[in-house]
């Protein structure tokens, strides 16, 4: 998760939570879960080495969806 925009996708989860009326300690919780969880199904699938940004991005549905 130490890698460039990795911060820019948290910021951007706990805003859209923000936005949607989520008060903002329990979007921060959810967001830092979320971003972890989309991470660790990313990692799963393509690995830790080559893990960028965008890669959370593109797994962050997977992780809301494991929280329905």
């Amino acid at each position: 998760m130490a890698t460039g925009g990795s911060g820019d996708v948290l910021t951007g989860i706990v805003t859209a939570l923000l936005a949607q009326g989520y008060p903002a300690a329990q979007a921060a919780l959810l967001g830092v879960y979320v971003h972890g969880l989309a991470g660790d199904l990313a990692a799963r699938e393509i690995g830790e080495t080559g893990l960028i940004a965008g890669d959370l991005i593109n797994y962050l549905p997977y992780a809301f969806k494991k929280l329905e």
